[in-house]
C-alpha cells in the first residue's frame, strides 16, 4: 500500500547526496506516491539536479513531480522529513577554513568537523540551521524529523536539538566503509561480521567485532596490518597500536582530529601519501571538491545521455537515511549508526553531547540502546573532543567570541601548533572573512576588523603537502573517473 508523505530536501543542488538518496528512497515499493520538494540557494545546481532527478523518476515510471524552490519554506510546508545536505559559506567558505590556519602552521587535510576549519564551519552551519528549524516548526508537520547530514555533524545535530526544538538525528557512512576493511581483514562478507560501534561521529570505535558469536578484536590489529590497504591507513593503525581498536575515520580526517600527526611538517610525510586524498594531503577535500563543481558543470550535459538510475534494490546505497525512512512508515527494522543526544547511551562521555552509536528503527520509532563505557583510551579521545565541540556550539548560538576563542584554544591540533596570540589573531581573520555567514558574529567582526588592521602578531605558514588541482582538459582525459566523484554519494570509497 502506497504511502503518502512529503520530503524535503535541504540544499539538493548537492548532486552526489541528492540524486542518490532519492533513489535509495524510491526503491521502497510504498513510497512510489510521495511529496518531494528541492530547495537550494544556487538556481543553477537546483535545476541541474532536478532535471537528473525528475528523469530517473519518469525513467521508472513514477507518477511523482518534484517541486524545485529558492524558497525553503515553501519547500518545508507539509513535510514530514527534511533531509538536510547544505555546505553553508559554499567552497568559497570552505576555502578559508583551511587557507587561513595555513599561514599559521594549522595543516588541516578536510577542515570540516574538528580542528580550526570544522570549529568556523560549525559557527556558519549553527547559525543557518537554527533558521532552518525555525521554519520547520512553523510550516513544517508537527514532530517533522530533521535527517541531517551536513559537518561538522555533531555540533550541527547538537545544536538543531538543544536550540533548534526540532528532532534531529545526525547521518554519516564512515562506520560502513571501516565495517567493510574490518570484514575484509577477517575474510568474511560484511553480513556476517557484527559490530559495535560507538563514540562521536568521525572519531566513533569499533569496540566490539564478532564472527559466529565469537569476539575477534584482539585479532584486528595484525590482521589489518597485512591488508592491501595497510599502507593507506598508517595513521588509522598506529592510532589502534596505541588505542587497541580501529577508528571510522580516512588517514587524513582522523589525523587532524589528534595532535601528533599533523603538527611538525617534517614529520608529515610519514603519515602522508598520494594514493587518495583522503591519505592526508593538504586541503585535499578542498581539491576534490572543487574539481568536481568544475567538473559537473562542464559534464553535465552528457550526464543526460547517460542511462538514468534505477530504483531496484541491487543499486540502494548504504547510506541510512531512506531506511530510517522505510522503517519508521512500514514497520521494517532497521540497524544503523546514527548520531544522537547522549543521554546516558555512552555512560563515561558527557550526557549532553551528540553520539554515534547503534540505533534500531521500526513503526515504534528510533530506539537507541545504551553502550556503556568506551574502552578509557577512547573515552578520553573523546572527552577532549567533546569539550571543544560543546564550546564551538555554545559560542555559534550565542555569538561569543570569548568561547569561539577557548574552542580553538582547547582543539588538538590548533592548540599543538599555535600559541594563544596566534589563534586570536587566526579566529579574526577567519570571522572577517566568513562575515557574509555569520550574523550572531556582527559587533565582533567590526572589533575584528580594527584589531587587524594593526595585527603585530607574525605568520608562520606552513608549506604543506598539496596537489595541484586538475585543469577541466585534464579531467576530461580521466572523465570516468570523474564523473564518479562528481556524482559519489561516498566521498571516502572514491579512489
Amino acid at each position: 500500500m502506497d504511502k503518502k508523505f512529503k520530503i524535503a530536501f535541504i540544499g539538493a543542488g548537492s548532486i552526489g547526496f541528492t540524486r542518490k538518496l532519492l533513489s535509495d528512497i524510491l526503491t521502497v515499493p510504498e513510497f512510489h506516491d510521495i511529496e518531494v520538494a528541492f530547495t537550494d540557494i544556487n538556481p543553477d545546481n537546483l535545476r541541474m539536479v532536478t532535471q537528473l532527478c525528475q528523469r530517473d523518476i519518469e525513467a521508472n515510471g513514477l507518477d511523482i513531480k518534484i517541486h524545485a524552490t529558492l524558497d525553503r519554506r515553501e519547500a518545508f510546508t507539509g513535510a514530514k522529513y527534511v533531509i538536510n545536505c547544505v555546505r553553508i559559506g559554499m567552497l568559497e567558505g570552505f576555502t578559508t577554513d583551511v587557507e587561513i590556519p595555513l599561514k599559521y602552521g594549522v595543516d588541516q587535510c578536510v577542515g570540516d568537523t574538528l580542528c580550526i576549519g570544522g570549529i568556523m564551519y560549525g559557527q556558519r552551519g549553527i547559525a543557518a540551521m537554527l533558521e532552518f528549524c525555525k521554519d520547520i516548526r512553523e510550516v513544517a508537520l508537527p514532530g517533522c524529523i530533521l535527517l541531517n547530514y551536513s559537518n561538522p555533524n555533531a555540533m550541527v545535530t547538537w545544536a538543531c536539538n538543544k536550540y533548534g526544538g526540532v528532532e534531529t538525528y545526525g547521518l554519516c557512512h564512515g562506520v560502513q566503509h571501516g565495517h567493510e576493511q574490518i570484514a575484509k581483514a577477517l575474510g568474511r562478507d560484511k553480513k556476517d561480521v557484527d559490530i559495535i560501534c560507538a563514540g562521536l561521529n568521525h572519531q566513533t570505535w569499533y569496540i566490539s567485532v564478532k564472527t559466529d558469536g565469537v569476539e575477534r578484536t584482539g585479532e584486528l590489529y595484525d590482521l589489518m596490518c597485512k591488508c592491501d590497504y595497510a599502507e593507506w591507513e598508517n595513521v588509522r593503525l598506529d592510532v589502534m597500536k596505541n588505542f587497541g581498536y580501529f577508528s571510522t575515520e580516512s588517514n587524513g580526517h582522523l589525523s587532524e582530529y589528534l595532535m601528533w600527526y599533523r603538527k611538525r611538517p617534517e614529520e608529515m610525510e610519514k603519515w602522508i601519501n598520494y594514493h587518495n586524498w583522503s591519505q592526508g594531503e593538504t586541503a585535499g577535500y578542498l581539491r576534490v571538491c572543487k574539481e568536481s563543481r568544475n567538473w559537473f558543470e562542464t559534464d553535465f550535459p552528457n550526464w543526460l545521455k547517460e542511462p538514468p538510475h534505477k530504483y531496484i534494490p541491487d543499486e540502494r546505497s548504504s547510506e541510512h537515511g531512506s531506511y530510517i525512512i522505510e522503517g519508521l512508515e512500514t514497520g521494517r527494522m532497521y540497524r544503523g549508526h546514527f548520531n544522537v543526544m547522549n543521554n546516558g547511551t555512552i555512560t563515561n562521555l558527557p550526557d549532553e553531547c551528540v553520539v554515534e552509536v547503534p540505533g534500531y528503527v521500526d513503526g515504534n520509532g528510533i530506539s537507541i540502546p545504551k553502550v556503556g563505557d568506551l574502552p578509557w583510551g577512547c573515552a578520553a579521545v573523546c572527552s577532549q573532543s567533546v569539550w571543544v565541540q560543546k564550546l564551538a556550539v555554545e559560542a555559534a548560538v550565542r555569538g561569543d567570541i570569548n568561547l569561539l576563542r577557548q574552542a580553538a584554544l582547547m582543539d588538538p591540533l590548533t592548540g599543538a601548533v599555535c600559541i594563544p596570540s596566534e589563534i586570536y589573531q587566526m579566529v579574526d581573520e577567519m570571522l572577517v572573512a566568513g562575515e557574509e555567514w555569520l550574523p550572531q558574529y556582527a559587533e565582533e567582526i567590526a572589533k575584528a576588523k580594527v584589531r587587524l588592521e594593526n595585527k603585530t602578531v607574525p605568520y608562520r605558514p606552513v608549506k604543506g603537502f598539496a596537489v595541484t588541482p586538475k585543469t577541466i582538459e585534464q579531467m576530461a582525459e580521466e572523465k570516468g573517473k570523474y564523473r564518479k566523484l562528481a556524482s559519489a554519494a561516498a566521498k571516502e570509497k572514491v579512489e
